[in-house]
């Protein structure tokens, strides 16, 4: 009897304690579901991170937060303190409601399945004593039998019959539960004005619909910032008054201590700034880019006295689109590929030098003798043109049918396609390319300065006004660096080389041993 009493008293000093630390709930729960310690970060200078969303997310338990957003750095264990953030306040109390939104249904899906799992878990239930209802079995859409909810949805989609919170009850008397935002964008489409302008339509027009206790049902928004114009961004230009809190976590601190050294020590994160300075700023610092501000910096494009040793070359092509011809330029630039060299060190790395562009304006009548004329003066660099690179549209699919008679001319049609993003996705992925310096120019050309200012005017938010040299510098950092078409095809061509040599050698050794054995017999 005395041992079932202590037993009792125990479980009560348990059931306290977790009630009330969100931290230490998700560390209970995390390891009872993965068998793993779930461990809190020691950043230098200030506190963990953890400890930061878990208060900001206790005062919306508590009701003392409308709206909360905190943009944190993707993979730094927002979603776990999410779900089980979730799995606490149905703990507390089993009918509490809530939407868990993110970028797609599967997304909210698998995270709402999580919250499931936790909740079926024989410690929970003998702790708290909440149960699902059997009829409970769809794992994105899910009821106590206390009448809570838990309901999963990907933005742009449908919210039928299901709300967030308690029509009627105050929020600092109790909690009634949320809709909560977790990642509203896929990072590689925040770009795009028409996707994100429709992810921030869906939020006004159809998630906040669904609060069932009207502005009193809090939102936590919770995810890195990925544009200027994000959804975060438009959520925190409204939050005016105390009750409407935003915290910003970024990766580097103002001395450069590193918010989660466990996951990226600091010496990651300034190579992750040097490769990708656009996304670091906006994903890892919560700082997007403001209006106006350059992809690549001048700095970036080294310019050589000497030139390199190159492998091999081509050309790429941006013609005037017909319908803006007269304020559009036509574009036509040469392209070497050489291997990078530290000092006498071969690196296993590539560099395109850009050894002539010409920028010119004419009627589409005359854009296959411009071309020629270019074609020709390419034609007198020690190494030939191995192709022509030419976009699929518009007057540029007109000048690669004109020039298929040609011999020897090889023509590749480029063709843009939604899944190789828009023209600012293009120029973002190229831009670990030029930052680590593998774009390089020739000393006193005539074309270099005026490509390099074009490209330090290119804006993420498209503010430049002509991107014309840009795209041919896209469609050969692609070929030559991302795709690697012609390195491969001078690697095996180069393979074939040495292949040759070896066979002929054999078999001219293989000669000069039958040779002698024939000697020897008539012998």
């Amino acid at each position: 009897m005395m041992n079932t009493k202590r037993i009792i008293e125990e479980t009560k000093v348990e059931r306290a304690k977790l009630y009330g630390s969100l931290l230490l709930f998700t560390k209970v729960f995390y390891k009872l579901r993965t068998g793993r310690d779930f461990k809190i970060s020691r950043p230098i200078g200030r506190e963990s991170h953890f400890i930061s969303v878990c208060k900001e997310l206790t005062n919306v338990m508590r009701g003392e937060l409308d709206i909360l957003v905190i943009n944190i750095p993707p993979r730094y264990g927002k979603t776990e303190l999410l779900i089980h953030f979730v799995a606490w306040c149905l703990a507390k109390c089993p009918d509490c409601n809530f939407l868990y939104t993110s970028y797609s249904h599967n997304l909210a899906a698998k995270q709402s399945a999580t919250i499931r799992d936790i909740l079926m878990l024989r410690e929970f239930h003998d702790l708290f004593f909440v149960n699902l209802k059997h009829s409970s079995k769809a794992k994105f859409d899910f009821e106590t039998t206390e009448q809570g909810s838990v309901y999963a949805a990907g933005f742009g989609g449908t919210i039928t019959g299901r709300g967030a919170g308690i029509k009627g009850i105050e929020p600092d008397k109790r909690f009634g539960g949320a809709i909560i935002i977790d990642d509203a964008h896929k990072p590689d489409e925040a770009s795009s004005d028409t996707i994100r302008e429709g992810v921030i339509d869906w939020y006004h027009n159809t998630l906040l619909s669904r609060r069932n206790n009207g502005n009193k049902t809090p939102i936590i928004f919770i995810g890195q910032i990925v544009h200027e114009e994000d959804l975060a961004n438009h959520i925190i230009n409204t939050c005016k008054n105390e009750r409407q809190k935003v915290i910003s976590l970024p990766a580097l601190d103002a001395v450069n201590n590193a918010l989660y050294p466990e996951m990226h020590d600091k010496e990651e994160l300034f190579k992750m700034q040097q490769e990708n300075p656009y996304i670091f700023a906006a994903q890892y610092q919560q700082r997007a880019q403001p209006a106006g501000g350059g992809l690549f910096k001048k700095a970036w494009f080294p310019i050589l006295e000497n030139e390199p040793k190159i492998i091999t070359t081509f050309i790429t092509c941006d013609t005037a689109e017909t319908e803006k011809e007269y304020n559009d330029a036509t574009v036509f630039s040469f392209w070497g590929i050489y291997k990078l060299k530290h000092g006498d060190l071969n690196i296993d790395m590539y560099a395109v030098h850009w050894i002539d562009c010409i920028e010119l304006r004419v009627e589409p009548k005359d854009l296959r003798n411009e071309f020629i004329q270019f074609y020709y003066s390419c034609m007198r660099y020690k190494i030939k043109p191995a192709l022509i690179a030419i976009e699929d549209e518009s007057t540029g699919t007109t000048l690669a049918s004109s020039l298929e008679d040609i011999q020897g001319l090889q023509i590749l049609k480029i063709k843009r396609t939604k899944a190789s993003g828009s023209k600012t996705d293009r120029f973002i992925s190229m831009q670990q390319y030029i930052a680590k310096k593998q774009v390089t120019l020739p000393y006193g050309a005539k074309h270099t300065k005026m490509c390099i200012d074009h490209c330090a005017k290119i804006t993420a938010n498209n503010t430049h006004r002509h991107d014309d040299i840009c795209d041919t510098l896209y469609d050969a950092v692609k070929l030559a660096l991302i795709d690697k078409t012609f390195v491969n095809m001078y690697i095996d061509e180069t393979k074939s080389k040495k292949n040759e040599i070896i066979n002929s050698f054999v078999m001219a050794n293989n000669k000069r041993k039958q040779l002698r054995r024939t000697e020897r017999w008539q012998k």
